[in-house]
């Protein structure tokens, strides 16, 4: 069964506040006829026009307390209907009336569709709904005057409070949400590793230690074993580097899955959220730079992998004491058509925009240096 709308909009109460409103200002609306009945010109049209604000006060109350209701076409469709009803002032109005400001037809009804248009739109949304009934005022009062310009500041200013306070109440629930999906995945890590420490780690720990115990082949089993550990323990205690709703991850998470008894990690103590391409990029750059040491450091090299989190900039250092790499290798691997480093380092850092930096010298090591924008929020990696 589908969840409520309440359950799913955190701005139902200022929809449900909309509705009270449109009745309250119905009230005022036929008020305003009743006083300024025997001045109108077209006193039908001014019954009918009510009776239009009647009968779409109650389509809208349904329709607001209701999923359906709050579809954009459905609001949109609210500010055309009003300004229509509001329209027809001229019609009705006399010119002693017009002449004495009496109101619109609409009166203070027609306040609802610019705070509906900023809770469904936002800001934004509110303003232009707020502007649009401005402009149809200063046609049903043929003039721009004090009163027009009066109305159209509160019109577009309520439109952009309701807008900001729908928004920030969307943004809010989003942020309790996400919340509470770390706490339970948190929580569920930590259930998980106490089972896994009582079972296969512990093994996992006996299986090393005895191995190197006895020596020969068993203790190379201890080695993996050893390894295995520290990655099954790495994986129990890191936050799941999944994509979030926005499509972006975590780096931070994403590389301390790549910690085993001879690569170490250093990151910031919390998140470190990029685009999810992004992510997988530095990941798999990451990966072929380890890949390299595996290859030619040596069985006995280790590894550290820097994470720096500046702000603009993301910087992942990933450094070996292996033997270092001879001048001139690279280009020579490049001419025989080795692209591990031209295209899985240098090529993806590149395609994110950023620089890499080697740094190497036989028998010092070798470290890359990569440095990478942090995109801005609302736009995408390339």
């Amino acid at each position: 069964m589908s969840a409520s709308p309440s359950l799913r909009d955190p701005a139902t109460p200022l929809w449900y506040g909309a509705v009270v409103l449109r009745w309250v200002t119905l009230c005022f609306a036929l008020g305003a006829v009743l006083v300024h009945l025997d001045g109108y010109v077209r006193p039908l049209l001014a019954w009918a026009a009510f009776g239009c604000m009647v009968v779409w006060t109650c389509v809208t109350s349904i329709g607001y307390t209701r999923a359906w209701g709050r579809a954009p076409w459905f609001v949109i469709v609210d500010v055309l209907v009003t300004c229509g009803i509001m329209l027809t002032s001229p019609f009705v109005l006399s010119d002693v009336q017009y002449a004495e400001l009496a109101p619109l037809v609409t009166t203070v009804w027609a306040a609802v569709p610019p705070l509906t248009a900023g809770v469904r739109f936002g800001a934004v949304g509110g303003v232009v709904a707020g502007l649009v009934m401005t402009v149809c005022t200063a046609v049903a009062r043929m003039e721009i005057n004090l009163d027009v310009a009066r109305d159209g500041v509160l019109l577009t200013a309520s439109g952009l409070l309701l807008g900001v306070t729908a928004t920030t109440a969307r943004r809010s629930q989003e942020a309790l949400a996400r919340a509470m999906r770390t706490e339970a995945a948190t929580a569920e890590r930590e259930r998980l590793a106490r089972s896994i420490h009582d079972s296969v780690l512990q093994v996992l720990a006996r299986v090393r230690r005895r191995g190197s115990e006895l020596g020969g082949e068993a203790a190379e089993l201890a080695r993996l074993a050893g390894e295995q550990e520290i990655a099954l323990r790495a994986l129990v205690t890191t936050e799941p580097p999944g994509t979030s709703e926005n499509d972006t991850a975590d780096l931070r998470s994403a590389l301390q899955l790549l910690s085993t008894s001879r690569v170490q990690i250093a990151a910031p103590a919390g998140e470190v959220t990029m685009p999810s391409q992004v992510v997988d990029e530095l990941v798999a750059a990451a990966k072929e730079a380890l890949s390299n040491v595996d290859k030619h450091a040596g069985p006995s090299a280790k590894a550290w992998i820097l994470l720096e989190d500046l702000g603009e900039e993301i910087v992942l250092t990933i450094r070996d004491d292996g033997p270092g790499i001879p001048s001139g290798r690279l280009e020579q691997a490049l001419a025989e058509g080795h692209l591990g480093v031209a295209k899985s380092i240098r090529g993806r850092v590149a395609e994110l925009g950023g620089t890499c930096t080697l740094e190497t010298a036989p028998g010092e090591g070798t470290e890359w240096e990569l440095r990478v924008p942090r995109p801005r929020p609302g736009r995408r990696a390339r």
